[in-house]
């Protein structure tokens, strides 16, 4: 018995998360206000593109579009027959695209504001002060480990921060390490791998607070998950024979008394 208290009262210890492991942005108070990254993600292969060019005279901008095509056209018959479907631009591995008109464009590592710009100068050619509309439709992160809700979540806009996916997987776990999330990242084919610390409020200035397409954010199981995995499920039901000995010793001493 004596040697059973404190082994309890140790456990109870340890299985305690202190603030500094469980709370965000704890220097917070202490960051002086700063203007927001002006982040832009960089355009890479496999992304799927929708570029429409408009112009006053809408015939003259017709040859810069793709061409709608319908779901018959697709041999797709047993879906809405007659639905229109706009075709999208597939950067290869090169980084390149097949842009009517102009051919072959190289836009893998530009970021959307920069492919803007280089296809206004190469309309322009053609067209007096072309309006042209770019996004990525293919825009999406992976959350894996200590979170609520694990998965591939898809992203309307082309901007997102690591706090705003984590809260699409419903945030982490109470046994989620967030002092060491790791971000795996492939940029023009090079992969890295990232560690961002959310206790400390220093992340919101770093590379990695605004996430880019088809990353992979990763929460890394702390100590007592790692431990309660190592000891197995069956945790509780030894817990309560344990429990079951301890006071059937105790009688047993009591009464020998």
């Amino acid at each position: 018995m004596k040697k059973t208290i404190p082994f309890l009262l140790a456990l109870l210890f340890f299985s305690c998360a202190s603030r500094k492991d469980v709370v965000y942005y704890q220097n917070i108070d202490g960051l002086a206000n700063e203007k927001s990254n002006s982040y832009e993600v960089k355009l890479q292969p496999d992304d799927l593109l929708t570029i429409i060019v408009s112009a006053e005279d809408p015939e003259i901008a017709m040859p810069f579009n793709l061409k709608s095509i319908t779901v018959q056209d697709l041999g797709r018959l047993d879906l809405a027959g007659g639905q229109q479907t706009m075709q999208l631009y597939l950067i290869d591995a090169s980084g390149s695209i097949e842009f009517p008109v102009l051919g072959k464009l190289k836009v893998g590592g530009l970021s959307r504001s920069e492919v803007l710009q280089l296809l206004q100068q190469k309309i322009g050619v053609y067209i007096k002060d072309p309006i042209i509309n770019l996004r990525i439709m293919n825009f999406k992160v992976s959350l894996q480990g200590e979170v609520n809700a694990p998965g591939t979540y898809s992203v309307d806009s082309e901007r997102i921060t690591l706090i705003e996916a984590l809260s699409k997987a419903k945030d982490l776990t109470i046994y989620g390490k967030r002092n060491n999330i790791l971000i795996i990242r492939e940029v023009d084919g090079v992969t890295s791998y990232n560690r961002v610390d959310i206790t400390n409020a220093d992340f919101i200035n770093s590379d990695f607070y605004y996430l880019s397409q088809n990353d992979v954010v990763y929460v890394e199981p702390n100590k007592t998950k790692i431990n309660g995995a190592a000891i197995g499920p069956n945790t509780g039901v030894i817990i309560s024979i344990t429990s079951i000995l301890i006071t059937l010793i105790t009688l047993i001493i009591t009464t020998t008394k």
